[in-house]
């Protein structure tokens, strides 16, 4: 075969594809093709059998899925080396795995790179118009979304990687265009940009100076207000100090701000959402706490928060936040990770540049990222709040490593694994706590007009807090209603959880978060256990209940008081929170099928006269 028919190309920058001479390839079913794409990623680095088996699946192989590996590695040897036996090879057997030995040249997303940095090194030399041209000719390279249909959790995140370095790199392109007066011809391009991408804070400063330049400050600075409106609504968070500075700057100087012109760095990062104003309660709590962030320690102080939907968590962190706030001169970064997503990734791409980092200085990786993120930190006093983290593996890249930083994590699940810290199990508030909140909202002289119902209010949300604010805020919003109207209205326990919502608050919404985040096993055990209608349930019946070992049964309920929807007052017995109760029970009714419900009742009674009889002998 002749050396041209040898030549291959292999693009990711959009959906996958192989040409062999200039002919495309078929490649296959999306499981070959995503041992493929992990393959070219790895760029000739070996690739383990358990590396491929857990990029394709992930954490839930097939029980063949070696056996499935092989399968499709012989497929594409097949598809790439059709003359094998006659000695032509590029892809080689490594241990119990694979490697596919290529030319940097094969492959577009090298190309890419290649490209991203000749540029930098033409801009470097005084050549940015070359440099505007290199980055031209590596965007043209791009054809779509990278790797686009592959599966596997590989694939995934290599996805966000390598849409995070063509935007990095389009990024760069805006700005060599600004500084070679390319300003009116950038708006439409960079407004569609800010569209596609909100929260990217780099975009929308290139379109204030765009704007700016363009003879059209006061929409410049109008971009400004409409991105502070979004950081905060969207993320509880303030612009960044660049963005912030080169606000300043329109806003105080007229004269046109040349392309050469450096944005100043801005103060420490102040990131923090504004307190509470009626914080209540948790006295003594905010002062251990405080005391805790801010006396001198050897290591990271850390304090997991962790406590069932609506119990006052965030509060809680941003109230001891400000407390504290003076104790810690270099800043304090905030992030609401429900919000940012699973992955610590682009967490990491907007605190760096809250700390000086420039955004071409942001490295791609996870781990190169973490490090200069502790590098960062490394000899400074910040706090970092991490608002509702889902599991220790995302908030584990976000801790800092120097003993001046100090972090407040909240999340519905309990965090293990992260350390020394001191963890805070939150539950519901006191009555007179409870009480105390409620008259701050709805007006004290409401409730003491009617103290015996405005116990049974109280009662009715079982001093959860979000639900006594909003039994309060709708006092407040119906200044016609008595509080004995209202403690009528939630009487109907079918249809309370409907009643606890007012204006963008809903408890049934919070308790919905925390359900999502189950798997299947766990949902079911949510649901059925609720119709037991006990106060509480020992492990015995709840496996009853479930039709399971009791030591299965065990686990899932504990994996329920990990996640904050159940609570054990002993070891082998849990309960619901009352609000909680009636959402799964709500949730069993809706999602569990009548005859799923009877059999679990019915065995349920089986135990319960088994165990009668066991006591009567």
């Amino acid at each position: 075969m002749s050396a041209t028919s040898h030549t291959f190309e292999f693009a990711v920058l959009g959906p996958p594809l192989a040409r062999r001479g200039g002919t495309e390839l078929p490649l296959g079913p999306p499981q070959q093709r995503a041992v493929l794409v992990a393959l070219l990623l790895r760029e000739g680095r070996p690739a383990t059998a358990q590396e491929l088996v857990q990029a394709v699946w992930g954490d839930a192989p097939p029980r063949r899925a070696v056996g499935a590996l092989r399968t499709y590695a012989s497929g594409l040897r097949r598809l790439l080396e059709p003359d094998r036996d006659g000695g032509y090879r590029i892809m080689a057997s490594v241990g119990d795995g694979y490697a596919l030995r290529l030319p940097p040249e094969a492959l577009d997303a090298a190309l890419f790179e290649r490209d991203v940095a000749a540029a930098a090194r033409a801009r470097s030399a005084g050549r940015p118009a070359a440099a505007r041209e290199l980055l031209r000719t590596g965007l043209s390279r791009w054809r779509g979304e990278p790797l686009a249909g592959v599966p596997g959790p590989y694939a995934r995140a290599q996805r966000i990687r390598l849409a995070e370095r063509r935007l990095a790199a389009l990024e760069t392109r805006l700005e060599l265009d600004l500084e070679l007066g390319a300003h009116a011809e950038l708006v439409p391009e960079l407004s569609a940009l800010v569209a596609a991408h909100p929260l990217r804070e780099r975009l929308r400063g290139r379109l204030m100076l765009a704007l700016h330049r363009a003879g059209r400050h006061a929409e410049a600075l109008a971009v400004y207000a409409e991105t502070r409106r979004t950081l905060v609504e969207d993320l509880g968070i303030e612009p960044g100090q660049d963005l912030a500075a080169l606000h300043q700057r329109l806003l105080t100087e007229s004269k046109h701000i040349g392309p050469d012109e450096p944005v100043p760095a801005g103060r420490p990062p102040a990131q923090l959402p504004g307190d509470v104003p009626d914080f209540t309660g948790r006295a003594r709590l905010v002062e251990e706490l405080a005391a805790l962030l801010a006396e001198p320690r050897r290591a990271v102080a850390l304090v997991p928060i962790a406590g069932p939907a609506g119990v006052g968590k965030t509060a809680l962190a941003l109230h001891v936040a400000h407390r504290v706030r003076a104790r810690f001169p270099d800043g304090q970064l905030y992030v609401n990770l429900r919000v940012a997503g699973t992955d610590p990734h682009p967490v990491l791409g907007a605190f760096l540049p809250a700390l000086g980092v420039e955004r071409d200085a942001i490295p791609s990786g996870l781990r190169e990222r973490a490090a200069l993120y502790r590098t960062r930190l490394a000899e400074r006093r910040v706090l970092v709040l991490l608002d509702d983290a889902r599991d220790a593996r995302q908030v584990r890249p976000l801790l800092p490593g120097s003993p001046g930083c100090a972090v407040l994590i909240t999340s519905r699940s309990k965090l293990g694994g992260l350390g020394a810290g001191r963890p805070v199990d939150l539950d519901v508030m006191e009555p007179g706590e409870a009480r105390v909140l409620a008259g701050r909202v709805a007006g004290e002289d409401r409730l003491a007009a009617e103290p015996a119902a405005a116990r049974d209010l109280l009662a009715a949300c079982g001093h959860l807090p979000l639900a006594v604010r909003i039994v309060a805020a709708r006092l407040a919003a119906r200044p016609s209603w008595t509080v004995a109207s209202l403690v009528e209205r939630l009487a109907d326990r079918r249809r309370r959880l409907a009643e606890l919502r007012v204006a963008g608050l809903a408890v049934e919404a919070v308790f919905q978060l925390g359900y999502d985040q189950l798997d299947p096993a766990q949902r079911r055990a949510f649901r059925l256990l609720a119709l037991a209608e006990s106060p509480t349930i020992t492990r015995e019946a709840a496996a009853a209940l479930l039709g399971l070992p009791e030591h299965e049964a065990d686990e899932l309920c504990e994996s329920l008081v990990d996640g904050s929807l159940l609570r054990s007052p002993a070891a082998g017995h849990y309960r619901y929170h009352a609000l909680v109760e009636l959402y799964a029970r709500q949730r069993a009714e809706t999602d569990e099928p009548p005859d799923e419900r009877a059999a679990a009742l019915h065995r349920l009674s089986h135990f319960h006269l088994a165990a009668a009889r066991t006591v009567r002998t």
